[in-house]
């Protein structure tokens, strides 16, 4: 019996350039599990103000953080493939992106002409509606055996490592606080029965528990707010500037939800909440590096999925 792999990440625009930023948050934005107003309120919004106004200025900080290689996202999400192939020789491992390309439908229906069962894991570690029941509609119409994975936050091998990087980072300076910033939501999703909350708080718990740092200095807050509606709070930029006023100006975040770096982590935080930091005050801001090429998290991958011990 032949096994496959498809890892799935939230996606990227082909290049910097505007026209491809507004190709791709057109079709990110257009998914109503993101945004759940009804399409003849939103599509208007979106098409004659967000779309406008927003894609020129995203694709000047897609070009801040654009490699030789390409999109970070896309680059360190095949160096994971790569490696969890590696791990995996038997296995066929592909990947694929919610938006934009690889497309996930063609991925799985080419992958079902050497394999007999499909693992679907969507590369983020809690679930929530507005990143993983897209996935998991689009593998299901492709129309072909799956299994899906939907969460990994629990799993004691994942917060091993994730505990490690961050005790690596502690260990290098003195924090006055450690922030677990999470992507948001909108509120209502959780007052819907989404479980991504409590998720997001049983994997600090759980990760606090295997860290040298002092339980009242860690705190989850959310960051990436998009729109008007109530988003899960604490926000990130708040709370940064709440803490300078408190005196505490030395600060290290972790970002859990991302398993790579992308716009969020390396434009978002490390240049645009680091400058609020330092301008309101801060001292010593620091992020904590998402799993990227660490290839324990690969390893943690390969034996995920294949219910098997790796040995190297």
């Amino acid at each position: 019996m032949k096994y496959g792999l498809l890892l799935v990440n939230l996606g990227s625009p082909a290049s910097p350039e505007t026209n491809d930023v507004k190709t791709y948050l057109k079709e990110f934005l257009s998914d109503q599990n993101v945004i759940e107003m009804p399409k003849a309120v939103w599509q208007p919004i979106l098409q004659g103000m967000i779309l406008p106004t927003r894609s020129w200025r995203s694709a000047t900080f897609y070009k801040h953080i654009w490699t030789k290689g390409g999109s970070p996202l896309i680059a360190y999400t095949k160096i994971i493939r790569n490696q969890v192939q590696k791990l995996l020789p038997k296995w066929d491992v592909e990947m694929a992106m919610t938006y934009g390309n690889p497309k996930i439908v063609d991925t799985l229906q080419e992958m079902s002409h050497k394999c007999d069962e499909i693992a679907v894991l969507p590369l983020f570690p809690q679930y929530t509606q507005s990143t993983h029941k897209t996935i998991i509609d689009k593998a299901k119409s492709a129309n072909v055996p799956i299994k899906i994975i939907e969460h990994f936050y629990e799993k004691p091998a994942y917060q091993k490592i994730l505990a490690e990087h961050i005790q690596k980072s502690i260990d290098e300076s003195d924090y006055d606080q450690l922030l677990f910033s999470y992507h948001g939501i909108p509120s209502a999703m959780v007052k819907h029965g989404d479980p991504y909350q409590k998720q997001c708080i049983e994997t600090t718990a759980a990760v606090s528990k295997l860290i040298t740092f002092p339980d009242e200095k860690i705190k989850t807050v959310y960051q990436s707010k998009f729109g008007p509606m109530p988003w899960l709070k604490p926000y990130l930029k708040n709370e940064l500037s709440q803490l300078v006023a408190m005196g505490k100006r030395n600060v290290l975040i972790v970002t859990p939800s991302f398993v790579v770096d992308c716009l969020e982590t390396l434009e978002e935080d490390n240049v645009q909440n680091y400058q609020s930091f330092k301008a309101s005050g801060g001292d010593r801001f620091k992020l904590v590096e998402p799993m990227n090429d660490d290839p324990k998290f690969s390893k943690f991958i390969a034996e995920l999925v294949s219910g098997e011990k790796i040995n190297e």
